[in-house]
């Protein structure tokens, strides 16, 4: 009766330890990405002539910077595009905001880039992630997809989705950031 009592009390402790290591497994899980999370990724993207550029040469120091991820197909990121090219000349004059626009479209699709972006006229500087690794490393899967980089390269907002007026929330953002 006492190897019984033993056994299930081995039982008891491995069972334990099991589920305290999963618990710290699933905690460290959650907790790298939200750190990684804050800081720009390394990553290698295209101009829209095709030249590669790595990620973090584009942004530039001590500048607010919006960076929004579309694709031709996407009618969300087109409009939200539009609406904040109304905006941008005051938004550059009062606070000093660049907006980087990268596109996820595909190897296929990425030849629409160009004339899209001349066609909409967008004020933008333009770049394609036609692999989708700077995608992957920010940790999304839908566009349109914004992100706010402080003055400092850290990633201070994002946002998923687009619906009219929220270019006045992430206005809102960077005047606070300008201040």
């Amino acid at each position: 009766m006492k190897v019984d009592v033993n056994i299930s009390s081995n039982r008891l402790i491995i069972m334990r330890t099991v589920r305290y290591t999963t618990f710290l497994f699933a905690v460290m899980i959650m907790i790298i990405p939200l750190h990684a999370q804050d800081q720009l990724p390394q990553a290698t993207i295209k101009s829209i002539d095709g030249q590669n550029v790595e990620f973090n040469e584009i942004i530039e120091d001590q500048k607010v910077t919006i960076i929004s991820f579309w694709a031709t197909w996407c009618a969300p990121c087109k409009k939200e595009l539009d609406a904040i090219a109304d905006l941008y000349d005051t938004w550059k004059a009062d606070y000093d905001v660049e907006l980087i626009a990268i596109s996820v479209d595909d190897a296929r699709a990425a030849a629409k880039v160009k004339p899209m972006v001349a066609e909409k006229g967008w004020p933008y500087r333009i770049f394609i992630d036609t692999n989708q690794s700077l995608m992957r490393s920010l940790h999304f899967q839908t566009v349109p997809y914004t992100i706010v980089v402080d003055q400092n390269k850290k990633i201070v907002y994002n946002h998923s989705g687009y619906l009219p007026g929220d270019e006045l929330e992430l206005e809102d953002k960077v005047a606070s950031l300008s201040e």
